[in-house]
């Protein structure tokens, strides 16, 4: 469990998002990040490969069962979609192995987007599979 832990909490985003889903993009870079991403109130800003950026702040860190960070300040294509969005990620034993779970809560930018949240639910489900597909390739390695 804490080996999942300590390898997904400081491995760069680009790794894990890598590839684009439908009109997801991939991560091209992250900016501003001073040091190893492992302090709560941390902050770095999300460069995406459609030119779109975001502010990720680690809000929670309970090693070696959970972190939780927020993402605003939404810039670029996604903006009118996702005003922030809060995710956490739980590990948990799982027979001889590790349970990871990724939940995350996508905060509308508007009224008239959150009809759009179920179809963009289904696009961030499959950008979650391939994220999680890589983990697992790297944690099997």
């Amino acid at each position: 469990m804490a080996r999942a832990f300590d390898t997904l909490l400081p491995l760069p985003l680009p790794t894990l998002f890598s590839r684009r889903y439908a009109a997801l993009p991939a991560i091209r870079e992250v900016r501003d990040q001073g040091g190893e991403w492992s302090i709560v109130g941390q902050t770095r800003t999300i460069v995406l490969a459609d030119r779109g950026t975001m502010r990720e702040t680690l809000v929670s860190l309970d090693r070696p069962t959970s972190f939780g960070y927020r993402i605003d300040g939404v810039h670029g294509p996604m903006r009118p979609l996702a005003s922030s969005i809060d995710g956490l990620w739980t590990f948990e034993k799982a027979g001889t192995g590790v349970r990871i779970t990724w939940s995350w809560s996508v905060h509308p930018s508007s009224s008239a987007t959150s009809l759009l949240m179920p179809a963009f639910g289904r696009m961030w489900q499959g950008y979650a599979r391939q994220a999680l597909e890589r983990l697992e390739g790297l944690l099997l390695s």
